[in-house]
């Protein structure tokens, strides 16, 4: 495309998707295995109720500023693809591909095969099955190959889907908090064990945990994914980000209290799943069926919206010949790029079953890509400041509120988690760091040498 097209909302995909989808899409794509099983280990990490807080409080901030910074950039840029058209109109071919080829091979199919096996660990201990991890892959595998063959059927489907399964994930957390809540305040729960947790030593554990916390918020930028899908993106894309990042921070405080209430910080803490004990203590076992219910509800949910919107990052790169050119392929019936899904569900998959060899594969999978993707956001968010220096007179239906000191907080935060995580998950952040470099043989053989010279081609 030319350099002008950027900023046009001509699409060849079908624009279907109204305000309640692309929110419905925001909520379920952060609602999905995080809030269920990342207070434990948060918990554990801090062994502070005050610094446990000061993750999910910090985490929501920071994802709050930057949905500020994303507001700009998807009103400007209403494109399919998320962060990698922004990244692609701020910088060189060469970094945007990187970021494109880490999300495929490391971060975003790494989110996708997590929450699969979180979703397959539940299922089958809720069923009373007591198998080994690889039992646990094949059921994670079966859950994302038939989400993805259920999304290629068209937009207007997986628009339906969005909106189901975000009011069934709301109503399960509240009627946790509700019935959290009907039993009184513990307050001896909510006093700190220790004297003075606010020690350099506290601070790194609250960047420590926040790598769980910020996997618990992550894809709060989904809608922009399927931008090209949404009727009236400049406008509803940015309201989606902030009233659905909204209704799941105040969520998350409340059901991360009503945890905290029912359990104290000890036994949440060493807690293997922390939701489904809360329950048991007010209902017994029924109470753990109901959180086994919540879970696998939304968690199924969020596998379904994860395959929805990433898949249109690969269709983007792909059209824009920076990623294997039969990925650009889209359905001639139903307008959905098939391709772009079925590549993502295989990698996926590959992803599963490696996974099952750890001894922890969910917080194995999340130590993995963590590192890769605090870099990579490190880059988006940069690239307000360079687009609005590269592009100043361009149409921007929404600025940045507070800028530029919203831009300076989220970059600290974000660089200093960064720096945290490397230290304290230093091998599996060089697994990430190593596979996203071998994107570089990619892109020196197969990428054309026109797409190498210009970061306007969108």
């Amino acid at each position: 495309m030319q350099e002008e097209q950027i900023f046009e909302e001509k699409t060849e995909l079908e624009r279907k998707l109204g305000l309640t989808e692309t929110l419905s899409i925001v909520i379920n794509r952060i609602i999905g295995s995080g809030i269920f099983r990342t207070p434990a280990p948060i918990m554990f990490i801090t062994a502070s109720v005050s610094m446990f807080y000061g993750v999910w409080i910090l985490g929501g901030i920071a994802t709050i500023l930057g949905a500020l910074c994303y507001a700009e950039l998807v009103a400007m840029m209403p494109r399919s693809g998320g962060p990698y058209v922004f990244l692609k109109a701020a910088y060189p071919p060469i970094v945007t591909f990187l970021r494109g080829w880490a999300m495929f091979f490391v971060s975003e199919t790494g989110a996708i095969a997590a929450v699969a096996l979180f979703f397959s660990e539940n299922a089958l201990a809720t069923a009373g099955l007591n198998i080994g991890g690889f039992q646990e892959g094949i059921l994670a595998i079966s859950l994302v190959l038939i989400l993805t063959a259920a999304n290629s059927f068209g937009i207007q489907l997986s628009g339906v889907f969005q909106n189901i399964f975000s009011f069934l994930k709301v109503g399960l957390l509240v009627s946790i908090i509700a019935l959290s809540a009907s039993q009184g305040i513990e307050k001896q729960n909510f006093a700190d064990a220790v004297d003075k947790p606010w020690s350099w030593a506290g601070i790194i554990s609250i960047f420590t945990a926040l790598r769980y916390g910020f996997f618990a918020y992550s894809g709060w930028e989904g809608a922009t994914y399927v931008a090209e899908e949404v009727k009236n993106p400049r406008k509803n894309l940015p309201l989606s980000l902030f009233f659905g990042i909204g209704v799941v921070m105040l969520l998350y405080l409340l059901i991360n209290t009503a945890y905290l209430n029912l359990l104290g910080p000890e036994t949440m803490g060493a807690s293997k799943g922390v939701a489904i004990d809360s329950m048991k203590v007010v209902l017994g076992s029924a109470g753990g069926l109901l959180v086994a219910a919540a879970i696998m509800v939304s968690t199924f949910g969020n596998v379904n919206t994860q395959i929805l919107v990433k898949s249109r990052t690969w269709y983007a790169m792909a059209r824009d010949k920076l990623f294997f050119n039969s990925l650009s392929r889209i359905h001639p019936k139903y307008k959905t790029p098939n391709y772009s899904m079925f590549a993502q569900a295989g990698w996926a998959s590959v992803l599963i079953l490696l996974a099952t060899f750890a001894e922890s594969a969910y917080e194995a999978v999340i130590d993995y890509f963590s590192f890769t993707s605090s870099v990579f956001n490190v880059l988006t968010f940069a690239s307000v400041y360079v687009l609005r220096q590269k592009y100043p007179d361009i149409l921007r239906p929404y600025k940045t509120w507070g800028y530029p000191i919203t831009l300076i907080i989220v970059l600290l935060i974000q660089a200093t988690f960064m720096v945290v995580t490397l230290v304290t998950a230093f091998i599996p952040s060089l697994l990430g760091i190593a596979l996203t470099l071998t994107g570089l043989i990619y892109y020196h053989f197969s990428v054309p040498e026109e797409m190498k010279k210009s970061s306007a081609q969108l």
